[in-house]
């Protein structure tokens, strides 16, 4: 069953709402949330401070599930629009572990590519203020536009721009483990060559990555109830099956190309 992600106009008459400490994944009690972008956006960027509050276990059972079944994590975010009338997360930790994983990784990267000390430092700004937190923003407000200018149906509520940011954190999570941690126990011994085997391995390395971003994106926009056609996210499947096999054919290395473009971007 879909849900919106914001509740309709008509139901904003209460004063502020009261919190709620924890993000469970059992719904309690439903109630209606009117509180505005801005006032959740400060609450949200308050909690930031205070680690002893982040329901870190919880975090981490996400980040596992988006694995092995990321429809798991949706029916969570069901339940909070049951228990808090929103969609988007109000608890910090699985933004905190997503950007510890960005941070770490770009140390395995700068090894792998045998990077200086400066040079590290300028890689790691890319990483997290240009792929990581621009690209991110980007993406989710394209989504979020998209979805609320074309696939609405109903037009008294719409998509939180919050929730399409968890979207996008949601479904670069397992991209991030494959492209930016597994793949440099491999890419010295396996993948920089130029040979087909590397480029198989590398090649089909971000087509299971991208393949987990498209159908986690699917699954989020999917949930939400006042949106339809979302199964156009998956027509994007046949084209980069395609292209993959389309490099595979004309000998080009994506991960050779991606590693070789983060060295320059260091150097």
């Amino acid at each position: 069953m879909k849900y919106s992600t914001s509740p309709p106009t008509s139901r904003c008459h209460s004063p502020a709402p009261t919190e709620f400490s924890s993000s469970l994944p059992m719904p309690i009690v439903y109630r209606h949330n009117c509180m505005g972008a801005a006032t959740k956006c400060y609450k949200y960027l308050r909690k930031l401070l205070k680690f002893e509050q982040m329901d870190f276990e919880f975090a981490l059972w996400q980040i596992i599930y988006l694995f092995v079944a990321p429809q798991k994590v949706y029916r969570n975010f069901k339940n909070r629009k049951q228990t808090k009338s929103q969609f988007a997360r109000d608890d910090p930790a699985f933004f905190v572990l997503l950007t510890f994983c960005y941070s770490m990784s770009s140390i395995g990267l700068a090894v792998v590519l045998g990077l200086e000390y400066f040079q590290y430092v300028k890689l790691l700004f890319y990483l997290m203020f240009i792929e990581y937190l621009f690209a991110g923003i980007l993406i989710a407000t394209i989504f979020w536009f998209i979805t609320n200018r074309y696939l609405r149906i109903d037009h008294t509520q719409d998509v939180e721009w919050g929730y399409a940011l968890d979207i996008h954190m949601n479904a670069v999570f397992p991209p991030l483990i494959i492209l930016h941690i597994f793949q440099l126990f491999l890419y010295h011994a396996l993948i920089s060559g130029d040979t087909f085997s590397a480029r198989f391995i590398g090649n089909t390395l971000w087509l299971i990555a991208i393949i987990y971003y498209i159908y986690i994106t699917f699954l989020g926009y999917a949930s939400v109830e006042i949106l339809h056609k979302t199964h156009l996210i998956l027509s994007t499947l046949p084209i980069i099956l395609l292209t993959y096999i389309t490099t595979l054919c004309a000998g080009i290395n994506v991960s050779y190309l991606v590693m070789e473009f983060y060295f320059y971007q260091a150097v």
